[in-house]
C-alpha cells in the first residue's frame, strides 16, 4: 500500500486552505496512494492571532468540508487531517476526520490538549473522551491520533494492542528550543515502541515546523520533508510489519498492562 503525506502553511482564507487540500488529494490519487495524511487545524492560521483556528471553526457539513468530500467522491483514496469544529459550550473541537468515497469514514476529538510551552489550547478547545475506532485500508489497520497524542506513548500503544500496524498523525509541532529534536525522537519512539509504521503530518509556515515524517515499525525514516511545502510518498509493506515483530517482539514481551485511556 502507497501512503502519501502533505505538509503545507495554512492562511488566513480557509476556501484557499481548501483548495491547496483538494490539490493535494488529486495528486495523491494519480500517484497511486490510498492514504494521504494532511496536517492538523487547517481550517484557517494567522501568525498575528493566534486563536483564528477555533474563531474559524466550521460544522463538519460547512463549506470547508463540502469542498473536500467532493474531491473525495471521486476516488477511493483515503485522506486523514483535522479541523476546529463547534462545540455545544460555545468553544471548539480539534477533530480529526477520515474521508474516504465522498463520506466521513471516522472522526476522533483530540484527547490530550497542549497545554505546555507556555501555550493553553484547552483555554478555547473542549478535549475528547475517547480512542478512536481503527479503520482499516487495504487490509491494514491504522490508528488516529493527533499532534500532542505523540507524547503519550500508552495512546500508541493502546492503539497498537488493539491491532494498529499504522499510526497516522496530522499535526502542527510549534517552533522551539529543541522542539524539533523532540518531534524527530517521538516519532521513532512511538514507531519502536510499537513496531507500527507511523505517517506524519506537519504543518509548515513561520509557526510551526513542517518536518513531516514517514517511519517504518523499525524506526527508520523512509520519507521526510523538511520546512517547505511537499507532499511525501511511501510504500506500506505489511512483511516488514511482520519482520519488526518477529525481531522485536515487544507487544509480546511487555510485562505491565497498559495503562488505561478514558
Amino acid at each position: 500500500m502507497y501512503v502519501a503525506v502533505g505538509q503545507f502553511a495554512v492562511t488566513a482564507d480557509w476556501q484557499k486552505n481548501a483548495e491547496t487540500c483538494i490539490s493535494l488529494m488529486s495528486q495523491a490519487h494519480q500517484q497511486g496512494a490510498s492514504l494521504l495524511v494532511l496536517p492538523e487545524a487547517l481550517l484557517a492560521r494567522d501568525d498575528n492571532d493566534p486563536d483564528l483556528s477555533v474563531k474559524s471553526a466550521q460544522l463538519l457539513d460547512g463549506g470547508f468540508m463540502t469542498m473536500l468530500l467532493e474531491e473525495s467522491a471521486r476516488n477511493q483514496l483515503t485522506t486523514v487531517l483535522t479541523v476546529h469544529v463547534p462545540s455545544t459550550t460555545g468553544r471548539a473541537i480539534n477533530t480529526l476526520v477520515a474521508l474516504r468515497a465522498g463520506k466521513i469514514v471516522e472522526q476522533y476529538a483530540k484527547l490530550h490538549l497542549y497545554d505546555a510551552f507556555n501555550i493553553q489550547e484547552s483555554r478555547l478547545v473542549d478535549a475528547g473522551t475517547i480512542v478512536a475506532p481503527l479503520i482499516e485500508i487495504d487490509g491494514i489497520h491504522l490508528g488516529l491520533m493527533t499532534c500532542y497524542d505523540l507524547r503519550f506513548p500508552e495512546m500508541a500503544l493502546n492503539l497498537a494492542l488493539a491491532g494498529a500496524e499504522v499510526l497516522v498523525l496530522p499535526a502542527a509541532w510549534v517552533r522551539g528550543p529543541l522542539k524539533e529534536h523532540h518531534w524527530a525522537t517521538l516519532l521513532a519512539a512511538r514507531a519502536l515502541d510499537t513496531t507500527c509504521y507511523v505517517v506524519a503530518a506537519g504543518e509548515c509556515g513561520n509557526r510551526n515546523i513542517g518536518q513531516s515524517r514517514i517511519i517504518d515499525p523499525l524506526g527508520v525514516t523512509v520519507a521526510a520533508a523538511a520546512e517547505a511545502p511537499a507532499l511525501l510518498m511511501a510504500e506500506i509493506s505489511r512483511e516488514r510489519i511482520a519482520l519488526a515483530r518477529r525481531q522485536l517482539p515487544v507487544l509480546r514481551n511487555r510485562r505491565f498492562a497498559p495503562p488505561q485511556l478514558l
